[in-house]
């Protein structure tokens, strides 16, 4: 039991700061772009509160894999970009952000003097969730299966007869993912790439 909170302490905090500002991200976009549907809803700010989906923070704390509550946006208020592209740069933001503060967490621990590869600190292991979190939302958003970010990021460079094909899965999205979870697929997709970006990440400062 003692070691399971020691662990939550280490680890929810990586992952409450990843999931808070991959949300405000999509939020400050969409509001940047023109949709000011998050401000009104309390979503861009970086208390984690209005951000948390109980259910979904409950199965992380359980079982290490759950969700955030999604930013709504209305893409029609989207006058400059057009309904597809600003959803797309909306959607890149949140996995863009986890890879920025992937970077910057790995960039404290340059400054800091913290080998990434032998950490042995309760300060070092904080940071070295930080990162590794991180990378993990980023690259899992990434992943071009409704709802998540990358099925919008693809329907934004397809032409509208290849996004209207991604729009039509969105319903049968769950089922998706928990196909590729339940067989493990998402895993054998997920852990080289995590594995290969944090090892460029690390290139980067040591």
């Amino acid at each position: 039991m003692t070691d399971w909170i020691l662990n939550q302490l280490i680890w929810l905090p990586a992952i409450l700061i990843g999931l808070t500002f991959h949300e405000y991200a999509h939020g400050q976009v969409a509001d940047w772009l023109g949709d000011d549907t998050p401000y009104y809803q309390g979503r861009l700010t970086l208390n984690p509160l209005p951000h948390i989906d109980w259910v979904g923070f409950f199965m992380l704390l359980f079982f290490h894999f759950g969700w955030a509550k999604p930013v709504q946006v209305n893409p029609y208020n989207f006058k400059q970009t057009g309904v597809k592209r600003g959803m797309m740069l909306v959607s890149l933001a949140g996995p863009t952000m986890n890879f920025l503060i992937a970077l910057t967490g790995m960039g404290i621990m340059r400054l800091a003097g913290i080998d990434p590869l032998g950490v042995s600190t309760p300060i070092g292991f904080l940071l070295w969730t930080l990162v590794y979190i991180n990378i993990i939302l980023g690259v899992f958003n990434l992943i071009p299966v409704p709802p998540l970010d990358g099925s919008k990021i693809l329907a934004g460079l397809l032409p509208d007869s290849g996004a209207q094909i991604i729009y039509a899965l969105e319903q049968y999205g769950f089922i998706i993912l928990l196909i590729l979870i339940v067989s493990g697929a998402f895993s054998g997709i997920l852990v080289p790439l995590v594995e290969t970006i944090f090892g460029l990440f690390y290139q980067v400062f040591f």
